[in-house]
């Protein structure tokens, strides 16, 4: 039995589910999601919960349970609250700012690295040093984050590089004479 999967997925006021099949639409005051979720796993709404179960006893279907209604409370959470993810920039002469809608990004490369938001998803740069990714989707914010901090990710020797706010790097020991 998936813990995960037999929690009901509770909806604030202010938030509109709609059913259609096997698709759930989320509607709420920052804008609307929605998915399709696998044939495997029934939804349900009874009041103001959202109640999934295993259609089958299979191992896929207990699978697809857990996914769809952490899915499902990412979209709800997603039009209510948003998400955010803060990167920081380590290193003498990396800095952000922004171009339009784009974010610039001084790397140490001999040129500018130009980042477009994706839809739905927005950059702020409080600090030269600071990056504030946010949007309504949880997995397009931690992607472009991800994508971001792959430009330049945090090297060993020196901890130069792009990183998520409060991450540990692990330092390696230079050479010795």
């Amino acid at each position: 039995m998936s813990r995960i999967g037999k929690k009901a997925v509770a909806i604030p006021s202010g938030v509109q589910v709609t059913l259609a099949g096997q698709t759930v639409t989320v509607k709420g005051p920052k804008g609307q999601l929605s998915w399709t979720i696998a044939d495997e796993v029934e939804v349900k709404q009874e009041g103001a919960e959202l109640l999934l179960a295993p259609r089958v006893d299979t191992k896929r279907a207990k699978g697809m349970w857990g996914l769809s209604r952490t899915l499902v409370a990412n979209m709800v959470h997603g039009v209510t609250a948003g998400f955010e993810e803060s990167l920081e920039l380590v290193g003498v002469g990396y800095r952000a700012a922004m171009k339009g809608t784009a974010l610039s990004l001084q790397l140490g490369f001999s040129h500018d690295v130009d980042v477009e938001a994706p839809a739905g998803v927005t950059f702020a740069v409080p600090k030269q040093t600071e990056i504030k990714i946010a949007g309504i989707d949880k997995q397009a914010v931690g992607e472009i984050a991800a994508k971001i901090r792959r430009i330049r990710p945090p090297e060993p020797y020196k901890g130069k590089g792009v990183r998520y706010a409060g991450e540990k790097v692990r330092r390696k020991e230079g050479k010795k004479k």
